[in-house]
């Protein structure tokens, strides 16, 4: 009788056992037609480019933005301020232009330092192609530059999946106190 040590046979075991898993997965990677998200995903994305403005209307009689967080004082900038928000969105950058949706969410100031504001917008898209669909935007804000580029998160309807960038400018030249213009350019990639 052939006597193997206990250890042997604990080693030739665990290494069995360890290769078996790598050589299954390999084996079904190889042969399987299942495509996952990650390989299919990036494919058959399109890429989107939407311009369109959007009006803070702070009309005593039928505002589009409320103030809802006030703070101290004594606190800078006016730090911690928050604000509440269903802008109407139009072709052009007249109020009277064609409507193409709303642009609702959160936005509040966020710096000690500048007038730099957190923004959670939802682009909710009412007219045209888009109709249905919506972009939803998260990202920092510094309200006294041009050109600020904030990131597109996600989406809904023909925008699932999406990704991407918006630009926006503040057209000064039509904006009021009571009545302030925003451009906006999006590049978004979308499902």
């Amino acid at each position: 009788m052939v006597v193997v040590p206990l250890r042997f046979l604990f080693l030739l075991s665990l290494t069995l056992f360890s290769t078996l898993p790598f050589h299954l997965h390999a084996s079904f990677s190889h042969q399987s037609h299942i495509k996952l998200p990650s390989q299919t995903h990036q494919s058959s994305q399109k890429q989107t480019h939407i311009h369109f403005f959007y009006h803070d209307l702070r009309t005593a009689n039928n505002p589009s933005i409320v103030q809802i967080v006030d703070t101290p004082k004594n606190v800078p900038n006016g730090f911690g301020t928050t604000f509440v928000m269903d802008d109407p969105m139009t072709e052009g950058p007249e109020l009277s232009s064609k409507p193409v949706g709303r642009a609702q969410g959160l936005f509040g100031l966020a710096s000690l330092n500048d007038l730099g504001t957190f923004m959670l917008i939802n682009f909710a898209f009412k007219e045209g192609d888009y109709a249905g669909s919506s972009l939803s935007m998260l990202g920092r804000n510094p309200i006294a530059e041009q050109n600020r580029e904030m990131p597109i998160v996600g989406g809904t309807g023909v925008f699932r999946f999406a990704t991407g960038y918006a630009i926006a400018n503040s057209v000064e030249h039509l904006s009021t106190p009571e009545h302030f213009v925003v451009e906006y350019n999006l590049t978004v990639r979308h499902g």
